[in-house]
């Protein structure tokens, strides 16, 4: 019985040592090791931690512009997009993420994250039958020919002055104009959000995109409408309310 139990012992023990001669002692299993933030090249993942907040997942839009939207990336080449993601936009909530730039993404990451945004998302042929306005403004815009742009392709769904109707949001509200850049403003009219029901700028107006030119001419009219001290002071109607309700207080 005693020489039954020692052999199971032994058979046990060379098992044991067997399973391990393939890795030496101290050194960890292959595939067992976890990469460093900067070695990490695979799109799913650096989309998830760095893009996905703002542009939504699967790049379906969410507080910034969705991504996936193939008449964006028809018109912005991977140069601008790959600037835009390693050096941000200054005075707005796109950071940069260049380590050069003070962010954590090492240069071989941007190219990652350029490239399959492309590669995925966009469709070839998307423009085929229109000439779309140019991603960067040829010219300078007129604010005052803007003006009459607006009312023309869309005031029908912003309202009278940008301040919102029942088709579309406010986009002269004081706070949205600090936090967008006026080629973010550009991008927006050429492109639409098409994840909020805006149309690009074939869809204002029936038969009738938008010039290049009208587009940088309302580009100018929304950049003029910007104030110094966004949020200050508060609105009329604001103020209103907020003593109507201290007033219903003391009473």
């Amino acid at each position: 019985m005693n020489v039954l139990r020692h052999l199971c012992v032994l058979v046990a023990l060379l098992a044991t040592l067997a399973s391990g001669c393939g890795t030496p002692h101290g050194q960890p299993n292959k595939g067992s090791e976890v990469l460093a933030p900067t070695e990490i090249l695979e799109f799913p993942t650096l989309y998830a931690e760095n893009c996905a907040g703002c542009h939504g997942v699967d790049g379906r839009g969410g507080a910034a512009i969705a991504l996936a939207n193939p008449v964006y990336l028809a018109i912005a080449d991977e140069a601008a997009i790959r600037k835009v993601i390693a050096n941000g936009v200054p005075r707005t909530g796109m950071p940069a993420f260049a380590e050069s730039a003070g962010g954590l993404l090492t240069d071989a990451q941007i190219d990652v994250l350029t490239k399959d945004i492309r590669s995925r998302w966009s469709k070839q042929g998307t423009l085929d039958t229109a000439a779309a306005p140019s991603y960067a403004p040829k010219s300078s815009g007129d604010a005052q020919r803007g003006d009459l742009a607006y009312k023309t392709y869309c005031e029908s769904c912003h309202g009278p002055g940008g301040g919102g109707g029942s088709k579309g949001s406010a986009i002269t509200d004081d706070s949205f104009l600090a936090l967008v850049s006026d080629q973010g403003l550009r991008t927006i009219v050429i492109a639409g959000r098409p994840e909020l029901g805006a149309p690009d700028w074939r869809g204002n107006l029936q038969r009738k995109p938008m010039s290049d030119q009208e587009v940088t001419d309302v580009v100018s009219w929304l950049a003029s409408r910007r104030v110094q001290n966004p949020g200050q002071p508060y609105s009329a109607s604001n103020y209103t309310q907020q003593q109507e309700s201290e007033d219903a207080k003391r009473k």
